[in-house]
């Protein structure tokens, strides 16, 4: 939550003012690399190998899915450049933010999605992407989550009852 909140600052702080375009793409490129990188951080500050293993799984798979699109594709971006679709800098904070969110729930999801989404904003805003480009990212970032991200679950209570016997178990996942 910590690096969420601090991610927030940084991009408020930065686009403070007059927001030029350069402010706008910087911020973007700053928060495309700060969700996966915070996620991760997280993810180990909890303690939470299995989570810290699945985010990796999930942003690898994101990242060879938009690489290979891109080149496979070729678009135009709107400033002239190559390999336009889709937006690794929305699939990337994507893929940060829809971690957060399956893995540790919406308390953490939702200023994470609200940062992706900025992130994606910021791409087309700078001209650097069409719409389109942006939510085929973010699509794949959180469809790579949908296949290798699991909630964490700390504790889970299950009950035995019989004829003859009564039974509680508790487990505790760390």
């Amino acid at each position: 939550m910590r690096t969420i909140a601090v991610a927030l600052v940084l991009a408020i702080a930065l686009g403070a003012g007059e927001v030029r375009a350069d402010t706008v793409q910087d911020t973007g490129d700053l928060g495309a690399v700060l969700l996966p990188a915070g996620a991760a951080c997280g993810a180990l500050v909890a303690s939470d190998g299995k989570g810290l293993g699945q985010l990796t799984k999930a942003f690898g798979t994101a990242m060879a899915v938009v690489y290979v699109l891109k080149v496979a594709t070729d678009r135009t971006r709107p400033d002239g450049g190559h390999r336009s679709f889709p937006s690794g800098h929305a699939a990337s904070a994507f893929t940060g933010a829809a971690f957060l969110q399956t893995r540790y729930g919406w308390k953490f999801g939702a200023p994470a999605y609200l940062l992706a989404g900025y992130v994606g904003y910021s791409r087309v805003e700078s001209k650097h992407h069409h719409a389109s480009d942006v939510v085929a990212g973010a699509a794949i970032g959180i469809a790579a989550n949908l296949v290798f991200t699991r909630p964490r679950e700390h504790v889970s209570v299950t009950l035995d009852a019989g004829r003859a016997h009564a039974a509680a178990f508790v487990t505790v996942v760390w």
